[in-house]
């Protein structure tokens, strides 16, 4: 008798959800595209249900928006929910720092400082992104705050665009590795203030990316101004 699988299996609908998500966040699915729920389901060997749902579920994050009869389109960057989900994400995590320097063990912090070693080795956004991610859910999980990372996931939809996309250029790989450290060494040393001081920083910097990137992208912002429509005759030169 074979042994009963007991892994969880993820539905359809979040399958495509993670997928769809995901194209969103790394800039794949551009803002302002149109999503075509046959070519989604295509592209991700479903069909148009869980497709359907997924992108119910995204629209609840402000990724998409549903417009009745027209389609689904990625939404433009907005800079006060980037802000607004930026002071949910430091809230959280800073204030967790305290549990997580008296929880952390010798064997979470040699986990960690491999990871940033990983990190360090990163020659691309699309290596160091998921490592990102890792380092700061982590920190959470130590401090015995590991559900508190779906409130900040939920929260975070516009913020990971910009944090994606700020990974291009406006502030280095490197530089965002660095901090991790920084901050480690921090809570390792007992330094509280430093390591809340250090974080705070790291999570701020998404503020300047997006005046930057507002400078130097702003079709990741807001539409293009449509071009007025002439009628009659042009006149002659």
């Amino acid at each position: 008798m074979a042994a009963s699988d007991n892994t969880p299996r993820v539905s359809a609908r979040m399958m495509a959800y993670g997928q769809i998500r995901e194209r969103i966040i790394s800039g794949q699915d551009a803002p302002g595209t149109l999503l075509s729920e046959n070519e989604l389901a295509h592209h991700l060997g479903t069909s148009r249900q869980p497709i359907r749902e997924a992108l119910l579920l995204i629209a609840q994050e402000g990724l998409v928006e549903i417009r009745p009869q027209s389609g689904t389109y990625v939404t433009y960057l907005d800079p006060d929910i980037v802000a607004q989900a930026q002071f949910i994400r430091e809230a959280i995590e800073v204030t967790s720092l305290a549990e997580c320097a008296r929880n952390i063990t010798p064997d979470a912090a040699a986990a960690l400082h491999g990871l940033l070693d990983r990190q360090d080795a990163c020659t691309s956004r699309e290596e160091f992104y998921p490592l990102d991610e890792e380092f700061h859910r982590t920190l959470l999980a130590i401090a015995g705050h590991e559900t508190a990372w779906a409130t900040v996931s939920n929260a975070k939809g516009h913020l990971d665009r910009a944090r994606y996309l700020g990974l291009s250029g406006y502030r280095g790989i490197t530089e965002y590795a660095a901090d991790h450290r920084r901050v480690l060494d921090a809570i390792l040393a007992g330094d509280l203030t430093a390591a809340e001081d250090c974080l705070r920083s790291h999570l701020r910097f998404v503020l300047d990316d997006v005046i930057a990137m507002r400078a130097s992208r702003p079709e990741l912002f807001s539409a293009p101004a449509v071009p007025e429509r002439r009628t009659g005759r042009p006149a002659r030169l």
